[in-house]
């Protein structure tokens, strides 16, 4: 058996150094390979399940009105309130004072649009002698939010409905018939009424 010359035991030497080298590099490149060859409809599919999170978390609830102009006539009964707040907020209706449980909002005497404050689904579409037309709109995360005195409705029960969409416009009702051409709005939360005015651009 022949012994190998020293220049054969260099250039193997240099040929295994070389190797590593190669092996090295190609498994550092080797990530970024898989990563650019991973398909482009799977980023898509990812894209499209994070896409819904974040538009519910961009849900905010809008004004029941276009028109900035429009005024609270009459605002919600709030037990935190002063005498005289509380007292404003009452609705006396045959010798009967009832607590306002929504906001009666008035545009100086004019008929102005009534809009969808939120996505949802129309529950309830009614003719009411007392309270004037009613609309009411179930949302998701257990909110509700009710139209009273309405005219001209443009929706119908089992429609879905879009934030911003019209839905009528403001009327009159016999509960409270002193106050005109007005639009009554309630926000009710987990079965309870609260006050929109606390509730407006604020998310779900």
């Amino acid at each position: 058996m022949k012994y190998l010359t020293k220049p054969v035991v260099y250039s193997l030497y240099g040929l295994s150094v070389a190797l590593i080298i190669i092996g090295l590099v190609i498994m550092s490149r080797s990530p970024q390979i898989a990563t650019s060859s991973f398909p482009n409809h799977a980023y898509n599919v990812l894209n499209k399940i994070e896409l819904p999170v974040s538009k519910e978390q961009e849900a905010t609830i809008g004004r029941p009105y276009t028109d900035m102009n429009v005024e609270i006539a009459q605002n919600y009964y709030d037990y935190r309130g002063t005498a005289e707040e509380q007292k404003k907020s009452l609705i006396y209706y045959q010798d009967t004072y009832i607590q306002n449980t929504g906001i009666s909002y008035q545009l100086k005497g004019k008929s102005f649009d009534a809009i969808a404050v939120l996505d949802g689904e129309v529950v309830d579409v009614k003719e009411d002698t007392l309270l004037g037309n009613t609309i009411t709109i179930k949302h998701s995360s257990n909110v509700t939010s009710v139209y009273q005195s309405i005219t001209d409705i443009t929706v119908q029960k089992g429609e879905t409905v879009q934030k911003g969409m019209l839905l009528g416009k403001s009327g009159q009702s016999n509960i409270s018939a002193d106050l005109g051409n007005h639009l009554y709005f309630e926000l009710i939360i987990d079965n309870i009424s609260v006050n929109p005015e606390e509730y407006y651009d604020k998310s779900l």
